[in-house]
């Protein structure tokens, strides 16, 4: 039994860009135990950043989130996961390139599956992105944790180019569309 089954967390895993961006929002979501910035969906064993980024390991760029699913629900994690990336764009978010900022949704259970399935008719229905969604829907195998220099990355490196400019209008709009769902007060 899992540190998060026996707390009464479930997991998530989802990638969407790179995987600084995600930790940053999922962080601040109440009923979120735990996010870590890692590798999943590829064939190579424990990848480092650089064999990922050589696009050749099959992996994507993923945080892994702790829940607490009597706080907040799969599908509202998806409904987050939904605003913060554009999940109409194969392999690539803004001027990130590669098989590694893919869209996916790596499900844990059948229940999660469908989940996703529904969630992802829903944002289909309502027409929120011009584009068909590409967000890629598969059964999770294994989760590589990235180095730790990856992990919090945005709250350990604000001043940075890549922070100022990517990750940081995607937390303040998430802030903003979520003010409610935080685990404190938006700045």
């Amino acid at each position: 039994m899992s540190t998060t089954e026996k707390a009464g967390l479930e997991t998530a895993t989802l990638g969407g860009g790179c995987f600084w961006c995600l930790d940053a929002v999922f962080r601040d979501l109440r009923g979120v135990a735990s996010v870590h910035s890692g590798y999943s969906g590829g064939h190579v064993p424990n990848p480092s950043y650089e064999q990922v980024c050589g696009k050749k390991t099959g992996h994507a760029e993923v945080v892994q989130i702790a829940f607490d699913p009597q706080e907040i629900s799969f599908a509202d994690l998806l409904r987050v996961f939904f605003t913060i990336h554009d999940p109409t764009t194969k392999d690539r978010q803004g001027n990130d390139i590669g098989p590694q900022y893919r869209s996916v949704i790596l499900y844990h259970s059948p229940e999660q599956k469908a989940v996703a399935e529904q969630v992802m008719a829903e944002v289909t229905q309502a027409g929120i992105w011009d584009g068909a969604l590409v967000t890629e829907l598969v059964p999770f195998e294994h989760y590589w944790p990235g180095e730790p220099e990856h992990q919090d990355y945005f709250a350990r490196n604000p001043w940075s180019g890549y922070c100022r400019v990517v990750v940081a209008p995607k937390v303040q709009k998430f802030r903003k569309t979520y003010a409610e769902r935080l685990k404190r007060p938006a700045a």
